[in-house]
């Protein structure tokens, strides 16, 4: 099914009333779930916080109302007659004791009404408010706000923590001193949210057989060893985004995208960029789309075709914009098709991450990166760590100090830790991208060309997730439009990360695919066919139409110009520079 759709779309969000939150994660799926990553934004400051909250409480009319309902609220909890309740789903309050006892249950009763008229403020402030970015970032203070309320935060109002306390004799407590004290000592002082010392890279994740074949200072490039009798003789590109590690895409056997790939007959070759360090300050946009145009010459070579495919993920995305709308404007042809894995291209389009874009609140992350030469990879990680406060802050602050738990062990959560540092120049870049929406609007110059996404003209497929925190599938459907070619758009039941890391045989997985792409995203989904399974199956289907005819299965890496120089998965992703 292709579409081309032109003019504008958006979308009008209200925040979620007595929404769930999950515990620490007990199984795989939960921790994909939970985890986030993938863009480069502003960092929220103490101050934009701040004027976020203030923002929701400078409204006398809704403020005052809201009060007197909750006092109304507390009184009735104190005579026992409110039906404020936690949501079921809410498994901070699973505990017995916050349906049992009196004192328990008034209190978790007091934090839900309090939330409620907190979250009221937030929709009242979206009524009166003409920008959306004002509402974003007074959602995330309030969220942040509530969630930090929480009574199971703290020991003497969590039942559960006081039950481990009194059943270890202190012994939980003593543990989570200590692991508080590691966490402020090396964590920047959030829990952790993994350990990390069970997986080694190249050893447990990252163990799909191939070879370095090509090394800069920028970027290697691994070529995957077939795992069928031939393949097609149109490689895939696959272009990973510069924040974090590729090996989301390569995890563990039975979880890998790579494998996937390579399962139904595709010759796959990964970049794996290099993790910048004060030194690669000056790495820029230039740097990187030219090190992508570089490597699809080495596949080409390797391969011995004439252009080859590309799938770009995340931010990996945008890069890939970039050289896509540089070779149209060239009149080059060393791209044949382009995918998409959760890719936001407009900045226009409403998102949870445009609670970032406080011009002073980007100023202030530009300035700190160009003073350090990078912004940090833990920078990044405390930024998509707060759009999900109750997942990935104060489930661990319960785990790990309440509790006395070690963290979690899960193969997806070592990738979420493993984080990389962005150079200065392109962090510069990407602010530009979020703040003035520069890509979208043909304000980007990349490698001497001016880029006009209406003139890329090869297909494109294109992956949204529904459950999206960072990426709205409504924003990712939005380069169907921007582009001009014909256009395929697929929409994932799951998150952000979990939408990626989504091989088949799944119960839970299903995805929508084709509609009518007529009148803008929700007439799409309300046209389009719901099927059981993952995306990966429908792409790779699209792909293989595109990837031309099979040939016989290289027996060897490389080439002679590019000789294998080390297994995969290289030297980079494991911060050694050879």
């Amino acid at each position: 099914m292709t579409t081309t759709v032109p003019g504008r779309t958006g979308e009008k969000r209200t925040a979620p009333r007595g929404q769930a939150t999950d515990p620490v994660p007990s199984n795989e799926a939960d921790a994909i779930e939970v985890i986030e990553g993938g863009e480069a934004v502003g960092i929220p400051s103490v101050l934009g916080v701040l004027k976020g909250i203030t923002s929701a409480l400078a409204q006398p009319g809704p403020v005052t109302r809201g009060a007197g309902r909750l006092v109304g609220h507390l009184v009735s909890i104190a005579r026992g007659t409110d039906d404020h309740t936690p949501h079921p789903k809410d498994k901070r309050f699973a505990d017995p004791a916050w349906s049992e006892n009196p004192l328990f249950r008034r209190l978790g009763q007091s934090y839900v009404a309090l939330g409620s008229e907190l979250g009221r403020l937030v929709e009242e402030y979206e009524r009166s408010s003409a920008d959306w970015h004002d509402v974003e970032r007074a959602r995330f203070a309030v969220t942040a706000l509530t969630s930090a309320l929480s009574p199971t935060n703290q020991l003497p109002t969590n039942p559960a923590a006081l039950k481990r306390a009194f059943d270890t004799a202190g012994a939980s407590v003593v543990r989570g001193v200590r692991q508080f004290a590691h966490d402020v000592r090396h964590n920047g002082g959030l829990p952790s949210q993994v350990d990390r010392s069970a997986f080694v890279v190249g050893e447990d994740l990252a163990v799909t057989p191939g070879d370095v074949v090509d090394r800069d200072e920028v970027a290697e490039l691994i070529e995957y060893r077939p795992s069928t009798a031939t393949v097609r003789e149109r490689p895939l590109l696959i272009v990973p985004p510069p924040i974090g590690r590729f090996y989301f895409l390569d995890l563990r056997p039975g979880r890998s995208f790579v494998e996937y790939a390579a399962s139904r007959g595709l010759r796959v070759f990964m970049i794996s960029w290099r993790n910048p360090t004060a030194e690669q300050a000056d790495w820029d946009i230039d740097t990187y789309a030219g090190r992508i145009l570089s490597a699809a010459e080495v596949v080409k070579d390797i391969a011995g075709v004439e252009d080859v495919n590309t799938l770009g993920f995340c931010a990996g995305g945008i890069l890939q914009s970039t050289v896509l709308g540089h070779l149209a404007a060239q009149g080059e042809h060393t791209i044949h098709s382009a995918s998409y894995g959760v890719t936001l291209l407009d900045f226009g389009v409403r998102a949870p991450i445009g609670a970032f874009s406080a011009p002073r609140a980007l100023e202030m992350a530009r300035a700190d990166s160009q003073r350090r030469g990078v912004i940090t990879a833990r920078s990044l990680g405390t930024v998509f760590s707060w759009m999900r406060p109750d997942d990935l802050v104060f489930n661990y602050v319960v785990n790990n100090w309440l509790m006395g738990e070690r963290p979690p062990v899960f193969d997806i959560l070592a990738w979420n830790a493993d984080g990389t540092n962005l150079p200065a120049a392109l962090h510069s870049e990407f602010l530009d991208i979020f703040r003035s929406n520069t890509l979208a609007e043909g304000h980007l110059e990349v490698l001497g060309t001016p880029i006009d996404l209406g003139k890329i003209t090869v297909p494109v497929f294109v992956t949204g997730a529904l459950n999206d925190h960072l990426t709205p599938w409504t924003g990712c459907y939005r380069t169907t439009e921007l582009v001009s070619g014909p256009s395929t758009y697929v929409l994932s039941n799951a998150g952000h990360i979990a939408s990626l890391v989504n091989p088949p045989g799944n119960p839970k997985a299903s995805y929508f695919i084709g509609g009518d792409p007529s009148d803008g995203p929700e007439h799409w989904r309300a046209t389009a066919e719901k099927r059981q399974g993952t995306w990966w199956e429908a792409w790779a289907d699209w792909i293989l139409e595109r990837s031309g005819a099979e040939r016989p299965a290289p027996t060897s890496g490389g080439s002679a110009n590019h000789p294998p120089l080390e297994p995969a998965p290289g030297s980079y992703v494991l911060d050694r520079t050879p």
